[in-house]
């Protein structure tokens, strides 16, 4: 039997493992299609003897061996029969966007807020691994927004630790004014730019 998988989303990871685990069991072994931490969904082919069928939503099943239509599984049969599975699974990474005033390091209020949640969640799923990768807009040298990002990074850093992370589960990053989340021409002031990434795993 061959199992195509759309690598348009991690998703299909999920689903292959339920899938290798599947295979080595009686024909009425299925798979089931997962959403990520966000919410997304991707999609998954299957192929059988008896054809090919494509799931596209979340908790969406098919069997394996291609006999009867598609199915949606409720949560408490996929913990009863995906709970060791799942459980095994390694957490996806969260990423957190936090934004800055113009010409410094000082956070909006709203990233402010975030910075607390982004602590909590750090601290619920006991995260050994944080990158922090500063970012500028274009306004200014290449110079200087590479210094005032790593000043960004920095600052974050600083206060992760003192909220209680280890620094040694943090590293830093700047990476000045390229990789703009919004692409903008030289000299222009974009405060989504404005930001520093932190990437906790």
């Amino acid at each position: 039997m061959i199992c195509k998988f759309s690598p348009s989303s991690p998703l299909i990871l999920i689903a292959a493992a339920m899938l290798v685990s599947a295979c080595t069991s009686p024909p009425r072994s299925y798979v089931v299609l997962l959403p990520d931490a966000s919410g997304n969904v991707g999609q998954v082919s299957v192929q059988s003897p008896r054809g090919e069928q494509k799931i596209t939503n979340a908790n969406q099943a098919v069997l394996i061996d291609g006999s009867g239509p598609g199915f949606v599984v409720s949560p408490e049969q996929l913990k009863k029969d995906f709970g060791a599975a799942l459980a095994a699974s390694p957490r996806m990474p969260e990423q957190f966007l936090l934004y800055f005033e113009s010409g410094g390091a000082d956070l909006t209020a709203d990233s402010e807020k975030l910075l607390v949640d982004l602590v909590e969640r750090s601290r619920n799923r006991q995260s050994l691994d944080l990158s922090v990768v500063g970012h500028t807009d274009t306004q200014g040298s290449a110079e200087g927004n590479e210094a005032l990002a790593l000043q960004r990074a920095q600052s974050i850093a600083i206060r992760l630790s003192s909220m209680g992370i280890a620094s040694t589960a943090i590293s830093i990053e700047s990476h000045g004014e390229r990789n703009l989340l919004v692409p903008t021409p030289d000299e222009t002031v974009e405060p989504r730019n404005r930001r520093v990434e932190v990437t906790q795993r």
